[in-house]
């Protein structure tokens, strides 16, 4: 090796020995009684050894920090709305395929708030055949397709 690598290797060694003393004197001031210390394993008795302290509870206590996946994905969901929206794209499919062709072509849904279905036709000619005609047939097949509870009422609007 070359003096420059034993130069490297020794002020690496010097930094580690600095390091593993400031590790030390900051656990020793800050030293509290605690309860007896769990049994060790050959791997933590190793690393306790090798690091000249025993760092177990702190990364027990950093490993249990740690959730699980799907623990989380239900919240990350919500936040995004995309429940929300599959919702209203499966609203969309079932209106696209049972309700009659020529309403598809001038009315569809834009939303649902509260059990109500926000329908947007094309003009005043479908609102009014919808409104005066179709709504109870548009609205019971939506309710069998979906249940009773999800689509309690149509409010169609001009778009």
């Amino acid at each position: 090796m070359s003096e420059i690598e034993w130069d490297f290797l020794r002020l690496r060694l010097v930094e580690k020995h600095f390091v593993i003393k400031r590790v030390q004197s900051n656990y020793a001031n800050s030293f509290k009684p605690r309860s007896p210390q769990p049994r060790l394993n050959p791997k933590e008795r190793v690393l306790a050894d090798w690091r000249r302290i025993d760092l177990t509870s702190e990364e027990r206590a950093q490993k249990d920090s740690a959730k699980r996946i799907q623990n989380v994905m239900p919240g990350v969901l919500q936040q995004l709305g995309l429940d929300q929206r599959r919702s209203q794209l499966e609203i969309l499919k079932v209106w696209n395929h049972a309700i009659d062709p020529n309403i598809v072509r001038h009315a569809q849904p834009t939303g649902l708030h509260k059990g109500t279905l926000f329908v947007t036709c094309d003009s005043n000619v479908w609102l009014s055949e919808i409104v005066r005609y179709r709504m109870k047939e548009i609205l019971t097949r939506l309710r069998h397709s979906f249940g009773p509870d999800l689509i309690l009422r149509i409010s169609v609007r001009v778009g």
